[in-house]
């Protein structure tokens, strides 16, 4: 009595998605230095500060359906700027910088 070996379970694409997941990714930044990036298989996201680089992997293949090799994060401190005459602050802000497996991509500009 041989036994079959066990597979991996496959991930569901009809599971439904962790709302949560929906925050983690702000929005796509679509500047021409990041169009650049796209070439080597990379799409930059605006991210919470408080991101961390195995969630937003998560949040990228479960919401995308793609598999993610690489994630590098920056985070650009906000600038002192005057408004009116009074000074002011602008945020900080996180960026991901994620890498695609070979052959995959995602399209931002068609949203979620």
């Amino acid at each position: 009595m041989s036994k079959a070996p066990k597979k991996k379970a496959a991930k569901n694409a009809d599971a439904p998605v962790d709302p949560a997941l929906y925050d983690l990714i702000r929005a796509p930044l679509i500047t021409e230095k990041n169009t650049m990036v796209s070439e080597h298989n990379q799409v930059v996201f605006q991210v919470p500060l408080s991101a961390t680089k195995p969630k937003i992997k998560e949040a990228v293949e479960a919401l995308f359906k793609v598999t993610v090799t690489g994630v590098n994060t920056s985070i650009t401190k906000g600038k002192l700027k005057r408004f009116r005459g009074r000074p002011g602050r602008r945020s900080d802000v996180k960026k991901a910088f994620v890498t695609l497996a070979e052959g995959q991509s995602i399209d931002v500009t068609t949203g979620l």
